[in-house]
């Protein structure tokens, strides 16, 4: 019996660097479990498109696909965007079974990815009861995806930092977070002594370069790159992948 394949969705991005990205990182999952069969698709900007590798899948011969998008919180592609395409790919093709995976986030694997960019990037354990932490994310105006940061930054400030607050690339909405350059400014004026921040993105592109940009601005100490074609993400997209599997057993053997 063959494995369903797996079916890595990303948003896709005018940037080249975020496709390339997106490939390196289907590699290393490819190289962590030898013999899987691992495809690419996009939902925008970029090809190969969802449609279009699930038809070529279908034409091949394969009967399942585990689709696991690469997105870090459940907001709109990955409630919208991706079951919508996914609907009108079981339409199509009938014959193809394809099941849609969990997000990556929230996970360990992708804190201990953003504590070893930061210490990539300077970050010593020891300036840690001194220096402040903007997890910076790109954006949502999706309450669960706002309450899931929240939540992560709660965690991060049990690893050893002074502080940590959450932060947007760009505002939200009223009431949401600051953009990353509000919040390194708002960590300086309550007395910190360093501040570092971590992008929480996957891969490089417009959003990323304005954390950058804002992270610079403020002065920031350290600032991170982004989580890029990690070894825990690998792991992470396989995680995801074996679950969704396990589901889909579970509901046949019921």
């Amino acid at each position: 019996m063959t494995h369903p394949v797996l079916l890595v969705i990303a948003h896709g991005s005018r940037d080249p660097r975020h496709a390339a990205t997106v490939h390196a990182l289907t590699g290393r999952v490819r190289a962590e479990r030898p013999g899987q069969r691992v495809e690419t698709a996009f939902l925008d900007f970029n090809a190969p498109s969802v449609p279009r590798v699930l038809e070529r899948l279908a034409a091949q011969g394969a009967d399942e696909v585990v689709a696991v998008p690469l997105l870090l919180t459940r907001a709109f592609h990955a409630r919208t965007d991706i079951p919508s395409v996914l609907r009108e790919a079981r339409a199509r093709l009938p014959r193809l079974h394809i099941r849609q995976a969990d997000v990556l986030g929230p996970s360990p694997l992708l804190n201990a990815t953003l504590g070893r960019r930061l210490r990539q990037a300077g970050a010593r354990p020891a300036d840690l009861p001194r220096t402040g932490l903007v997890l910076a994310a790109a954006g949502s105006t999706d309450p669960e995806a706002i309450a899931v940061i929240a939540e992560i930054a709660r965690e991060l400030r049990h690893t050893g930092w002074c502080a940590v607050r959450p932060a947007f690339a760009s505002a939200a909405r009223p009431g949401a977070f600051p953009r990353t350059e509000e919040a390194v400014r708002a960590l300086r004026a309550e007395g910190v002594d360093r501040v570092a921040v971590a992008p929480y993105v996957i891969a490089p592109g417009r959003l990323p370069d304005r954390i950058a940009a804002g992270a610079e601005a403020a002065g920031a100490d350290v600032l991170a790159d982004v989580l890029g074609p990690a070894p825990e993400l690998a792991r992470l997209l396989l995680d995801r992948y074996d679950a969704a599997r396990v589901v889909a057993g579970a509901s046949l053997s019921a």
